[in-house]
């Protein structure tokens, strides 16, 4: 179905080309579709074009204020083509350092979470915050990886903050990996007990001890399954809408926080009404709502 076009109700997305703009940019979307070292079944190669398509529902406004976002320079650098195997985290550590040579926040669209780790490394990333109900700590070469994968390349473990860890999600073997590391595990009934604006306080200055630039991993199965049924690790009981959207954009209100990806999401088994990749175009927006009230 067609969306109503009103020139008082502009619509979020349909970012110029990154190539096309000259100078510098707030914001640089780039595509990230891998999926084939999955852990799980996954389409999540269907998702970027499916965010930039539910972006259209929304508008670049905020109601406290108003403020119009889309008065943002926004860019949008397209998609790594093959983004999985050495030659595709190549391409994909290539695009993410030229966009975020010119811009204040780069944001990836997965894809699945092995996005991350050549994300983080393109951008130079410093510290690491994830949104995520598991550890990625597991052995290989694998969405379950990325976070081992970044610290035996050299990321340094005690500035990785991990926000979302669940029960009944992980094993004793990795709870004890990240331990061992040093990095900072804050489970999800902490989220709860303390809200997002504490947690995320205490992410960012741990993640930014020492200065450089802090990469956030937004994994949407993190949160509760009847919001995210398109994620294929979902669980009953993790976080509502409206946490991890609080959890992102206090992340991007901090200049620190230089850029992001939103993986995870399997478009092509979301529910009818398209809920998840929708939760997935706010979190872009959230990311933009950060950076547009920066201080």
């Amino acid at each position: 179905m067609a969306l109503s076009h009103d020139e008082l109700w502009p619509r979020a997305g349909d970012w110029p080309p990154f190539a096309s703009l000259e100078g510098d940019v707030d914001l640089t979307l780039i595509g990230v579709p891998a999926w084939r070292t999955s852990l799980s079944p996954t389409g999540a190669h269907a998702t970027p074009a499916a965010v930039r398509d539910a972006l259209r529902r929304y508008s670049p406004a905020l109601m406290a204020g108003p403020v119009d976002l889309g008065a943002l320079r926004i860019a949008d650098a397209g998609d790594v083509a093959e983004p999985d195997g050495p030659d595709g985290e190549g391409e994909v550590r290539a695009l993410a350092a030229d966009a975020h040579a010119r811009s204040r926040l780069v944001v990836a669209l997965g894809g699945d979470n092995s996005a991350t780790y050549a994300l983080a490394q393109g951008v130079g990333s410093a510290g690491l915050i994830t949104l995520d109900a598991h550890f990625d700590l597991r052995d290989g070469v694998s969405n379950g990886s990325p976070v081992r994968r970044l610290i035996e390349d050299g990321l340094d473990p005690l500035r990785i903050v991990q926000i979302g860890i669940a029960d009944f999600a992980n094993s004793v073997a990795y709870a004890r990996r990240a331990a061992d590391y040093g990095i900072t595990v804050i489970g999800l009934d902490d989220v709860r007990r303390r809200g997002a604006a504490d947690v995320m306080d205490q992410a960012l200055e741990v993640a930014g001890t020492g200065g450089g630039g802090i990469h956030l991993d937004i994994d949407v199965d993190v949160c509760d399954r009847s919001v995210a049924p398109g994620c294929p690790a979902s669980v009953p009981g993790g976080l509502a809408a409206w946490e991890l959207r609080a959890l992102v954009r206090a992340a991007a209100s901090d200049s620190r926080l230089e850029s992001a990806d939103i993986v995870e999401v399997d478009a092509t088994a979301d529910a009818p009404d398209h809920r998840t990749v929708r939760l997935a175009a706010l979190c872009v927006l959230e990311l933009l709502a950060g950076l547009g009230t920066r201080s």
